[in-house]
């Protein structure tokens, strides 16, 4: 579950710039069942709980039952059904630019403990348990990729796998965090022009950077 709110994260930017709205959202999460009611709700509750960061449990009885709500998020999380719409949503997305960056996020004190077969992206660092998410935009800074990690995976470590599941795009824009020589040369083979500055400690210099961007 640990990679599904930030699917619907990724969902409130990008239904502002779609023609799927929620409505839509909610009617492909309901195929194949007779309970678009409760999915609205459901879909409701979720963007609500993302807004203001509350447990299950103090979900507003307006939403309906919150364990009902919750097992129903589960059960989209395991049928991937979010990330379906996810990549549904990503289209025409302006490749001029594209943007990679992670952002760790404190997971809750009850977040991990238990046995679970699948992996939960919960690691420890040095807030504790935390996530980390790395996320790549577009030129108008609209999600088009993105992946989950621990908190203690350094940008650069999982940059390699973001950067391969980008579409083509003119130039890839980060920060110093991804310093990387190698990961330059995969930008390159991609066709695309990195814009990565180096670290200050660098012989070669950033005479190179283009700093407008």
């Amino acid at each position: 579950m640990a990679s599904t709110l930030p699917v619907f994260s990724a969902l409130i930017r990008l239904t502002a710039s779609s023609k799927l709205t929620f409505a839509g959202i909610s009617s492909a999460l309901s195929a194949g069942t007779k309970k678009q009611p409760e999915i609205n709700k459901t879909v409701g509750a979720v963007v609500y709980r993302l807004r203001v960061g509350c447990p299950w449990r103090d979900l507003p009885t307006a939403f309906g039952n919150w364990n009902a709500v919750y097992k129903r998020f589960n059960d989209w999380s395991r049928k991937e059904k979010l990330m379906g719409i996810f990549n549904a949503l990503v289209v025409d997305p302006d490749l001029e630019w594209e943007f990679i960056d992670g952002s760790i996020v404190k997971a809750h004190q009850h977040s991990s403990g238990a046995a679970c077969e699948q992996e939960t992206a919960i690691g420890k660092s040095v807030a504790g348990n935390t996530s980390k998410i790395h996320m790549a935009v577009d030129a108008c800074g609209l999600p088009i990729h993105f992946s989950v990690t621990g908190g203690e995976v350094h940008d650069c470590k999982e940059a390699p796998k973001l950067v391969a599941e980008l579409p083509k795009g003119d130039y890839i824009v980060a920060d110093r965090g991804y310093d990387s020589e190698a990961l330059r040369l995969q930008i390159k083979d991609k066709g695309a022009v990195p814009v990565i500055p180096r670290k200050k400690n660098s012989t070669r210099g950033n005479d190179e950077m283009d700093w407008c961007l």
